[in-house]
């Protein structure tokens, strides 16, 4: 990672403003500290404690600062961004990066366009609601984009979805990218019965309940298959309470990589998404993955797997016919995590994430290292 020209990378500073702790977000932060750090950036982050991005990037030698802010907006509000302008005024960072909805709205409120801000949404709040509070959050989003310098998009598409809400941004577009080293490898033996793994938090976006209505289906067609939901939240007991005894829970584990490969096939059937890093993940374990039709993920899959591995969101009907596709044939599951395996590696690699986002860093504080700034004083 490169760091502004002329500059001393001691001298440059990154605070990362987070909420959520946990999930994707939390992964794609702590990725992009681990190569901040590597090359001599001072590096702080601003997360709710006691959670696993709190710990993750602390042990990899950030500067670490409780931010008690919550996943929603709320009465809390106030608090949590006059809290959050506190830490920007102790870190007195060259560039702070606020991640995902609840911490840009804080962030960019804090600073207000005094300190050179990217804000990058991993998804959009309106996608997540509906009617009055959509309305509000698209509000928001158009009014905000004059605080951020750069609006960092996962995909394009999520970018384009940003652009039919009306927002009017300097946008650039960094994709995900996975650790590769992490991923790839052959590893144990994968389950003696076929196995469906879905890696997500348990909640309306990621969809776990339309594949529970799909399961019955591909049970019809696969009668011995198993199906593993990875991973814990807020719909946990109803969606146990739906499933029948062929699906597993696993709650909350450290590791995905041994549940990937674990899988013949990995599914993630969002409602919504920017570009979700669990199918990216997937694929470089070597893995095919269905996954339904929303932002990101036609630019995540090989072009010749939208067919068989792309199918509408909500729609258990098609997804259970693509998954019954791909367990009854193992040949060309075979072939697709070849090649899944080998997109990853040539388009999804973290390092190149990584430098693409230290490019819009040295441009910013190019562009904005010698202005006068205001003393933040909320």
């Amino acid at each position: 990672m490169r760091t502004p020209r002329g500059t001393d990378p001691g001298s440059v500073t990154v605070l990362h403003a987070v909420q959520p702790g946990d999930g994707g977000v939390a992964r794609v932060v702590v990725d992009l500290v681990r190569a901040q750090l590597a090359v001599g950036l001072r590096v702080a982050v601003a997360c709710p404690p006691g959670t696993a991005l709190s710990t993750a990037v602390r042990a990899e030698g950030a500067d670490t600062h409780d931010w008690r802010a919550g996943r929603d907006p709320g009465p809390g509000l106030v608090r949590e961004t006059r809290e959050l302008a506190r830490l920007v005024r102790t870190v007195r960072p060259s560039l702070v990066h606020a991640h995902s909805a609840k911490a840009g709205l804080c962030a960019r409120l804090a600073v207000r366009g005094r300190v050179p801000t990217v804000y990058q949404p991993h998804a959009w709040s309106f996608e997540a609601v509906e009617g009055t509070t959509a309305a509000l959050a698209r509000r928001w989003e158009r009014f905000g984009a004059r605080w951020a310098d750069r609006i960092l998009c996962v995909s394009e598409a999520e970018r384009r979805t940003g652009e039919a809400a009306g927002i009017r941004a300097d946008w650039a577009v960094v994709h995900n990218g996975v650790d590769i080293a992490r991923f790839a490898s052959d590893g144990p033996p994968r389950e003696p019965v076929p196995t469906v793994v879905c890696v997500g938090r348990l909640c309306r976006q990621k969809g776990q309940d339309v594949l529970l209505a799909a399961w019955p289906a591909v049970l019809a067609e696969v009668p011995d298959a198993r199906l593993v939901l990875v991973g814990d939240g807020p719909d946990a007991d109803r969606l146990r309470a739906a499933a029948g005894p062929s699906v597993r829970f696993t709650g909350a584990v450290d590791d995905t990589v041994p549940w990937y490969r674990a899988a013949d096939v990995v599914v993630l059937p969002s409602r919504w998404e920017g570009m979700a890093l669990a199918p990216l993940e997937a694929m470089a374990t070597g893995r095919p993955v269905v996954v339904s039709d929303v932002d990101g993920s036609r630019e995540s899959l090989p072009p010749a797997h939208r067919t068989p591995c792309l199918v509408p969101p909500e729609d258990p009907a098609a997804l259970a016919t693509a998954l019954g596709r791909l367990l009854g044939r193992p040949e060309l599951r075979h072939r697709l995590g070849r090649e899944a395996h080998e997109h990853v590696l040539s388009r999804f690699d973290v390092r190149r994430t990584g430098a693409a986002v230290a490019d819009i860093y040295r441009e910013l504080a190019g562009v904005r290292d010698a202005e006068h700034r205001e003393p933040i004083t909320q």
